[in-house]
């Protein structure tokens, strides 16, 4: 009985430190990712004050282009593309209330986008940055929601991919993507309780 104390304190320790790595992870998908975006490019330095449609078309020229490279498999390369058509969407000013839906609209496709380049890219980190960016445009996002899930489970997070889980499925009780993955965290959770119990066991006899 006395492993009690030490075990509570062994999984608190756990715990603490897999938010430090989340953290120190998140630190350094941010700094890869603005290396990224930077590209090397001199069209990143633009400063220019474009009109609103001119600035539109460039976002979308680079998206296109991303989408393109994404098809072909080109992840990488897609991934950079996105990121510039990002770049662009902060450079736009003084825009009316309809103007400001489009970009975030933009804003949100693209952050998906990227989030999958990202995953295709084994790069989960970035991804579930790209995935919160999302979300920040839409919270209600069903498709956002969903990605975030989906690099948690692949991160091994399944508590927290369930929570994300929990709200899409009440925004689309019939989305069918949301149930195969539901099905596939649940069977880890139930694996990951299984050993929990089977250590807790072992330690308290």
């Amino acid at each position: 009985r006395n492993f009690c104390p030490d075990y509570l304190a062994a999984t608190k320790a756990d715990a603490e430190r897999k938010e430090k790595e989340l953290e120190e992870e998140a630190k350094r998908a941010a700094a890869e990712q603005d290396a990224e975006a930077g590209d090397g490019e001199a069209e990143d330095h633009d400063t220019r004050k474009l009109p609103f449609k001119r600035r539109m078309e460039i976002v979308m020229k680079n998206k296109t282009e991303a989408n393109e490279l994404f098809s072909d498999g080109n992840y990488q390369h897609a991934a950079a593309r996105y990121a510039k058509a990002l770049s662009h969407c902060s450079k736009f000013f003084d825009l009316s209330p309809e103007q400001q839906n489009e970009v975030n609209d933009v804003k949100l496709s693209l952050y998906l986008n990227l989030a999958f380049a990202y995953i295709k890219l084994e790069k989960l980190d970035n991804a579930f940055l790209q995935c919160n960016e999302a979300l920040k445009c839409d919270a209600t996002s069903v498709k956002a929601l969903y990605r975030r899930a989906t690099v948690l489970y692949q991160k091994r997070k399944f508590d927290e991919a369930s929570k994300d889980l929990d709200v899409a499925e009440k925004l689309a009780p019939d989305d069918k993507a949301l149930k195969k993955l539901r099905v596939l965290v649940e069977k880890q959770v139930a694996k990951q309780k299984a050993k929990e119990k089977a250590m807790a066991k072992k330690m308290f006899g």
